[in-house]
């Protein structure tokens, strides 16, 4: 079995205006997949397993990861984007993006070491 990438959906209230935020604030690369339905390439990821608590039910979650954290959010905030309040955790500082069709997208430094040179 060969593995070639992954594939993230962000289901939202407005996809139009998430796509917007992808292409024309976060500047990614795009490709029209047909009738409006762009896919957009991601910087290189990462994929881990995680152990829920007693009371939680299996999920998932989606983060971008930066370098500098404040950096980033300084970046986005002249752009017109809000984040919310840093969190430091022992795994990274995180913070989210609102997302203007809907949803939100979290955004973290790591403080572990990273596979993306792999």
């Amino acid at each position: 079995m060969m593995i070639t990438g992954l594939h993230a959906i962000i289901y939202c209230g407005d996809a139009d205006k998430n796509r917007a935020f992808l292409r024309d604030v976060l500047g990614l690369k795009w490709v029209d997949a047909g009738h409006g339905w762009l896919i957009f390439a991601a910087p290189p990821a990462e994929l881990a397993a995680h152990t829920t608590e007693a009371d939680e039910k299996p999920h998932h979650e989606l983060y971008l990861m930066c370098d500098n954290l404040q950096a980033t959010m300084n970046d986005l905030a002249g752009k017109g984007v809000q984040c919310a309040t840093v969190t430091e955790a022992r795994w990274g500082s995180i913070t989210s993006i609102h997302l203007p069709g809907g949803g939100t997208l979290g955004l973290y430094q790591p403080k572990h070491p990273t596979a993306l040179q792999l």
